[in-house]
């Protein structure tokens, strides 16, 4: 498998690779049209054995050839990729037989989450990496590829609701057939269904990248929850209190940084529409828990860093005299439990010096940023 780029687009990248069915039927050629970031990171690794798995699941008397093109999707202007645009733009212009288009955009169809979308006229279809959750998406965007490839090549047929055959039956994804908009595809039934597509949003925004992003806040919960190890009143502090009211004391806190980081920096959805309305609980839903998961990592390396200081600073003995009675390294923990409690919520103050742009940089994926600042534009 080789990379090579287009020489009229400048920054889009092609890969393709080929594996011949086993009796070398007619050939149908597929095409992967992929977001950069984690969308072309999928594709990448579902690309070198996708031949050989659509010959097994689907025919292996036809010669599956498989390329992938990476480049910047664009969107309409009701922020949905444009599918029959980019059929006539790429699918005609590679002379693929089928299109598949991997993007990390969440999408719905009317009320409905979907994890793919099937435009049978165009011979295109699109997987939404969100659909697919936070676990195993490699693996669950080799089965939606299959399907989509199943569908647009005609060897298979669903009934509206039925549970297709290459999707496992627990899942929550369930066949809709066709309507105005899209001929056929997955979507997210139930609960579960809308819970997996949450998941995927919060593993698209990717939390864990907060700490590095917000260097003013991580600095000021630094130096406040080392200041807090080295001061005695804390020392006794620490001691007196049980561990369930440290435990209390640290979700307070995680929750008022998440809380302040929200409304500070107008993170919250609140679109006037009533339809917009409905939509907006799931991204406001994703970004609450993106901020609690990004400040609890924030959290747990400021633990483990004034667990350290603290080891090395304050000397056993000492620690003692001043406590008047015997430590144990559980008593150490109990005192970098508190520091680190008071240094996350110093974080949130010190998090007023970063710029809004610099927060949901740290804050969003790629895709849902592109929808925040569309939001805002309007």
């Amino acid at each position: 498998m080789q990379d090579r780029t287009d020489d009229h687009s400048p920054g889009r990248v092609d890969r393709g690779s080929a594996r011949p069915g086993r009796h070398r039927g007619h050939r149908v050629r597929i095409g992967l049209l992929t977001d950069p970031g984690a969308a072309a990171a999928v594709a990448a690794a579902l690309e070198p054995d996708l031949s050989e798995v659509l010959a097994g699941e689907i025919d292996d008397s036809t010669e599956w050839v498989v390329t992938s093109r990476t480049c910047e999707i664009p969107l309409d202007d009701e922020g949905l990729v444009p599918l029959e645009l980019l059929a006539q733009e790429h699918r005609e212009r590679q002379e693929w037989d089928v299109m598949i288009v991997v993007t990390d955009l969440p999408r719905r169809v009317g009320t409905r989450p979907v994890a793919t979308v099937v435009r049978g006229s165009a011979r295109t279809g699109m997987v939404s990496l969100p659909g697919l959750g936070a676990l195993g998406v490699r693996r669950r965007a080799r089965r939606a590829v299959v399907h989509l490839v199943r569908a647009l090549s005609g060897h298979e047929g669903h009934s509206d609701g039925e549970q297709p055959a290459d999707i496992p039956r627990l899942s929550p994804l369930r066949h809709i057939d066709a309507d105005e908009d899209t001929d056929a595809h997955l979507a997210l039934v139930g609960l579960r269904g809308r819970l997996r597509l949450l998941a995927g949003m919060v593993r698209d925004n990717r939390p864990w990248r907060l700490v590095p992003h917000l260097s003013s806040a991580t600095a000021a919960a630094a130096a406040t929850g080392a200041y807090a190890v080295v001061t005695t009143t804390f020392w006794m502090m620490s001691n007196s209190l049980s561990s369930l009211r440290l435990l209390l004391i640290s979700v307070v806190a995680i929750v008022a940084m998440a809380t302040w980081l929200i409304t500070y920096n107008h993170l919250w959805d609140r679109p006037p529409d009533k339809d917009a309305r409905a939509k907006a609980v799931l991204y406001n839903a994703a970004t609450v828990i993106t901020m609690i998961f990004g400040v609890t990592c924030m959290y747990v390396l400021l633990y483990l860093a004034a667990l350290l200081v603290a080891l090395v600073l304050i000397d056993p003995n000492y620690f003692a005299a001043q406590l008047h009675r015997p430590v144990s390294f559980g008593t150490y923990l109990k005192l970098v439990w508190l520091a680190s409690s008071v240094g996350i919520v110093a974080g949130a103050l010190g998090s007023s010096l970063e710029s809004e742009d610099a927060v949901r940089k740290a804050t969003y994926g790629r895709r849902e940023l592109e929808r925040q600042r569309g939001r805002d534009s309007t």
